[in-house]
């Protein structure tokens, strides 16, 4: 049994008080002095007596009979499938007869309170280019520079600040058939450095005798110059960007970045900034030659161009 918690009497000392009054002959007045409360709270209890005898002693629930603010299940339910056909809440609230506030409530809680909440998600499409070089996807990754170890390592965050040491930027591009990756740390993000990369990946990837068709790149204001469409014309390359605010359709990139910070950035307590630079190049040998990768079916990224024997002592050495 819950007693309310600024009860002063338990349900035993409530009946003890009732029937002092009405068996014992007290007044309402002297009871109330006996046991602390007051003639009203006598008087309340002794009427529950009479009317219920010991079961009237407990608390009764303070829960009104009628909430205005809790609509009930049935309503609720044709306010949601309402919804779904796409009605405005201010006809949902003509059609169900409840208040247009009920009904923004409603949908609130059910997480529809916009239109484009109905819509299902759109299913990601996975895809993958038949031939190397058909496209290949960018991306920039900024990391903070360092003079000692960070607390991503030591765990403390008080510890391993570089205070002032800034920034630099790490742009990747990987081919969409092979999953050949290539990467350069530069000062910034700017159209530039956005440019010189293209460059430098193209050649890179011309020297393991891959020809680049498409590149794909997200909107941010590097690639979206008209000196970067001038590079992308004078390369020959076609520029696709991604939908605004849909990261997922750069998705390659996008998991790229993650294995790279996983496997290089994060992956040891390197001393400064500029030793995790130098083991990038390194790690990207292992990357395309030597590390399995789950989407080729545990092969490695380099087999995906069918290389001469003569070609791979050349281009691994």
């Amino acid at each position: 049994m819950n007693i309310h918690k600024n009860a002063r009497l338990t349900p035993l000392r409530r009946e003890e008080m009732a029937l002092a009054v009405i068996e014992g002959g007290f007044s309402k007045a002297h009871a109330a002095r006996m046991y602390g409360v007051s003639a009203k709270i006598v008087a309340r209890w002794t009427e529950r007596y009479k009317a219920a005898g010991r079961d009237g002693m407990a608390d009764r629930s303070s829960r009104p009979n009628v909430m205005p603010d809790m609509t009930e299940q049935a309503v609720a339910e044709r306010i949601v499938a309402l919804r779904r056909l796409r009605l405005t809440g201010k006809h949902i609230a003509m059609e169900v007869g409840v208040s247009p506030a009920t009904v923004s409530r409603v949908l609130r809680r059910a997480g529809l309170s916009r239109l484009r909440d109905i819509e299902p998600a759109e299913p990601i499409r996975r895809y993958e280019r038949e031939h190397p070089g058909e496209m290949i996807h960018i991306d920039i990754k900024k990391l903070g520079r360092f003079s000692q170890v960070g607390h991503r390592i030591t765990g403390d965050p008080q510890k391993g600040k570089s205070r002032g040491a800034g920034w630099e930027f790490v742009h990747v591009c990987i081919d969409d058939a092979s999953r050949i990756a290539f990467s350069q740390i530069l000062p910034d993000e700017k159209k530039e450095s956005a440019i010189a990369f293209l460059k430098a990946a193209v050649a890179y990837y011309a020297s393991l005798g891959v020809t680049i068709a498409r590149v794909m790149t997200d909107n941010g204001s590097c690639y979206r110059s008209k000196a970067f469409a001038n590079a992308c014309r004078d390369l020959g390359l076609k520029h696709v960007t991604t939908r605004p605010y849909t990261p997922k359709t750069n998705g390659k990139a996008e998991r790229f970045i993650q294995t790279a910070l996983r496997e290089w950035a994060y992956a040891i307590a390197y001393p400064t900034s500029d030793h995790r630079a130098a083991e990038l190049p390194v790690w990207l040998h292992r990357y395309n030659w030597h590390r399995p990768h789950g989407s080729l079916k545990s092969k490695t990224p380099i087999s995906r161009l069918a290389l001469t024997e003569d070609n791979l002592l050349r281009l691994h050495t």
